[in-house]
């Protein structure tokens, strides 16, 4: 598409109508076609086709809200933070110099690998990202999936 260098209406200067046919015509809104997308489906049809072809109409599919899982997930940071809450509630247990934790207990699905580990956790969930279970291990723990 080549840039236009100069505005158009230098060109039009001295034409009296400035392209519009009769000096009356030009005057209103009326002669844009209306605002917007008004005409989309009329005049402003071949406009649509060539520059907006999927304007128009439904695209894809959206899966019901009843069907959807939602995931709820906790950082591995965030446990090792909250150990002793945990503790207090009977979700943790000490064993021996390790502390076991059950994050179904607590509600969560996931164990993601946000934040740091300082002590030996041995974590149980149904998933865990790779990160958490990297971090669980270097700190002395373990990730137990089941």
């Amino acid at each position: 598409m080549v840039v236009r260098k100069r505005k158009k209406v230098r060109g039009q200067r001295g034409s009296r109508t400035h392209g519009r046919g009769c000096a009356k015509r030009g005057r209103g809104s009326g002669e844009r076609g209306g605002t917007g997308m008004s005409g989309g489906h009329k005049h402003k049809w071949s406009y649509v086709i060539r520059y907006m072809p999927d304007y128009f109409g439904k695209h894809g599919f959206t899966r019901p809200p009843e069907l959807r899982e939602e995931v709820r997930a906790i950082n591995v940071g965030e446990i090792d933070e909250r150990i002793e809450e945990f503790l207090e509630s009977g979700a943790a247990t000490r064993d021996g110099e390790k502390i076991i934790v059950d994050v179904a207990k607590l509600g969560y699905d996931k164990v993601l690998g946000g934040g740091r580990v300082t002590r030996p956790l041995v974590v149980k969930s149904k998933n865990f990202v790779e990160l958490a279970v990297r971090k669980l291990k270097e700190a002395g723990g373990d990730a137990v999936s089941g």
